[in-house]
């Protein structure tokens, strides 16, 4: 009872964070505190997402070569990790589709106000022209660049970076599948090292979390003054114009959170409030960080320990989601794809708009899990339907905020996920 009662606290704490930043952002862009937020609160939101962004690689290695490793044969780890990549694709196609028949109702294409796509472009071609960069990298690799990305022909190299994490996947499997197939003596050693590493790192994760509530609110207090700030002067007409993309968007992503819950009540009978108390601490994380890899150590707390997710489950499940699976970053391009084509007049029929559920799914896969990766894919899918990539200057203005919701609910999709394959799978080894 009494570590309920400290948890509960600890979240409160991290939720008044979230409320404070909040609050200060929006006095200190009118108070004109904004250098002063600059120099003096926002680098603590920089270093706390450093710090977790500092263990999620050796999370990853150790407890997905943990979570491999114990689980004895080759055949169960097969059946895992079908269900986890069926799991994750069925999901990410029904965000994409969620998001078009959202998009195709509300037409928020036909709201907005047509010339200011031109001023838009220019109060960001800055940023435009390093995503379309970023998005022509892309878009001129091979069909099967996706596959060789995937392996690293440096371990080292590839840990080294955050955005390289299906690499360290790679490895973290290829190591666990090898203890598997070798005799218990031999890897004992070894496995006693991992094992002990994997508690040092879950036990750095607690130490950092100490400072989430202080984090939270500098990350909150520094997005929200610079936004206001970047708006000041055309606050009105431009959230005006742009109000109905962003309310499909919102609906979509608030559409997504419902649904997790709803699903894991019929199938694995978890009650959908235990379920959303469950996970609030990631979500909080990963509204305020806009990063799914940054969240990840919260991520897996949460699902081990209130969902009652089975470690071997969660080390694996979780890391591998935090890379591929993208439903809130899915559906979002869905939409804003469909709605740029509407402010341009281009009228995409259904084969289009399949393709956009083909080509959203397969390039969420890749897709890194750092802030704004998505308006990189986004670029991707706007070239394949010959829409003005210029476009995206439309929706830049607030896409830092829905940046902010996807990612919560990419986070929210994982534990789903990992959920459901824990309560349905012969792996499972804690009560649900």
């Amino acid at each position: 009872m009494k570590s309920n009662k400290r948890k509960i606290s600890f979240f409160i704490w991290i939720l008044a964070g979230l409320v404070l930043g909040v609050l200060y952002g929006l006095f200190s862009a009118k108070l004109s505190l904004t250098s002063f937020t600059s120099d003096f609160i926002k680098p603590w939101g920089i270093i706390f997402i450093n710090l977790l962004k500092l263990v999620a690689i050796p999370l990853i290695l150790f407890s997905l070569i943990k979570g491999v490793s114990d689980l004895k044969n080759i055949s169960r780890l097969s059946r895992l990790g079908m269900k986890t990549i069926a799991l994750y694709l069925i999901t990410t196609m029904l965000a994409v589709s969620l998001g078009l028949v959202l998009v195709n109702i509300i037409r928020p294409g036909e709201y907005f106000a047509h010339g200011a796509e031109n001023t838009l472009a220019e109060s960001y071609s800055a940023s435009l022209a390093a995503k379309q960069q970023a998005a022509e990298t892309l878009k001129e690799q091979g069909p099967l660049q996706v596959l060789v990305d995937i392996v690293p022909d440096n371990i080292v190299a590839a840990a080294s970076n955050n955005s390289m994490m299906l690499q360290v996947i790679f490895v973290a499997l290829l190591f666990g599948v090898a203890m598997i197939l070798l005799p218990v003596q031999k890897v004992k050693p070894f496995k006693d090292v991992i094992d002990s590493g994997n508690d040092i790192v879950l036990k750095v994760i607690d130490i950092i979390m100490y400072m989430a509530p202080l984090g939270v609110f500098a990350l909150m207090a520094s997005v929200i003054a610079d936004i206001t700030q970047a708006n000041a002067g055309s606050t009105g007409g431009l959230f005006s114009s742009l109000l109905m993309y962003a309310l499909a968007v919102v609906v979509g992503l608030f559409l997504l959170l419902l649904l997790y819950p709803v699903v894991l009540r019929i199938i694995a009978r978890l009650p959908v409030l235990r379920f959303f108390k469950s996970v609030f601490p990631a979500q909080l994380l990963a509204f305020s960080t806009s990063s799914s890899a940054a969240t990840l150590p919260v991520t897996m707390k949460c699902a081990e320990e209130n969902l009652g997710v089975s470690d071997e489950v969660s080390s694996f499940v979780l890391p591998l989601g935090a890379t591929v699976n993208m439903d809130g970053t899915a559906l979002y391009q869905a939409v804003a794809a469909v709605f740029i084509a509407q402010v341009y007049g281009i009228d995409l029929g259904l084969t289009e708009q399949l393709s956009i559920v083909f080509t959203a799914t397969i390039a969420s896969i890749g897709a890194a899990a750092v802030p704004g990766a998505g308006i990189i894919i986004l670029s991707i899918i706007l070239n394949s339907l010959h829409i003005p990539v210029e476009g995206i200057a439309m929706i830049i203005a607030v896409d830092r905020p829905l940046d902010m919701l996807r990612t919560t609910v990419n986070v929210t999709g994982d534990c789903f996920v990992a959920s459901i394959i824990s309560r349905k799978t012969l792996l499972n080894k804690k009560p649900a």
